[in-house]
């Protein structure tokens, strides 16, 4: 069961209101779900939608698709006649998770150095540039969030729906955990392994890259448990 800092409301989110046009729903989810990441939204807050909505310039409706889907992933608690919340986890649902995602991800990643295609391959290499300039750039909470996607399109390309569905339910609470408990750069899924780990995908290479993703889990897990064990006090970043 999750556990809750002391929620506080807010009618007013503490970072600027953007006026940039009408973004597309996945680059609203974005905007909102690192703004969580950054913990300008920080774990146990209630909002409003129309103090969300007006931080962004957008409409409620557009705001309510936004926390449906975060609500699907764990991200916000939704409960009729109550404020939306943002989740808070614990040392145990990490850990919890964590054993999840390995089970899962050791047999995505094999499946995918079957048949890698050119295409998925460009595009993960893509998405693992963008990770690096976002860490050299300070960017956590975007970095964080394409950490988590990467592992969503390598699993993609595993060709197992069900799984690759089970997977996202996990990746975003991982994401949601490194956020909270503070972990550092160099704990988290950084680009570096996330690149040897696709480099053995696209020599096809499945033992080197179940080792390599074991190895990566292994770190992260050590990192998370750790640093959840004696959580750092909830701040506000930008």
């Amino acid at each position: 069961m999750n556990s809750f800092a002391s929620p506080q409301t807010l009618t007013a989110l503490p970072f600027p209101r953007t006026n940039t046009g009408k973004p597309s729903a996945d680059d609203l989810y974005s905007r909102v779900f690192d703004a969580i990441l950054e913990q300008r939204i920080v774990p146990g807050s209630r909002f409003t939608e129309e103090s969300l909505g007006e931080m962004f310039g957008v409409s409620r409706s557009s705001i309510r698709q936004v926390l449906t889907r975060l609500s699907h992933q764990q991200i916000i608690i939704l409960r009729t006649h109550h404020r939306p919340r943002v989740a808070a986890t614990d040392v145990e649902q990490t850990r919890q998770t964590l054993h999840a995602r390995r089970l899962t991800e050791l047999t995505l990643v094999r499946l995918a150095c079957q048949q890698p295609r050119p295409q998925d391959l460009n595009r993960l290499r893509d998405l693992i540039d963008s990770e690096r300039r976002c860490l050299e750039r300070d960017q956590r909470g975007p970095a964080i969030r394409l950490s988590g996607e990467f592992h969503l399109q390598l699993a993609e390309m595993a060709g197992n729906a069900p799984l690759a569905h089970f997977l996202g339910s996990l990746v975003p609470l991982t994401s949601l955990a490194i956020a909270q408990f503070d972990a550092q750069a160099e704990g988290y899924c950084v680009w570096q392994a996330h690149e040897g780990i696709l480099d053995a995908v696209e020599r096809g290479d499945a033992v080197m890259a179940m080792a390599l993703m074991n190895r990566h889990l292994d770190h992260l897990e050590t990192t998370l448990l750790n640093a959840g064990s004696v959580p750092s006090p909830n701040r506000a970043v930008g």
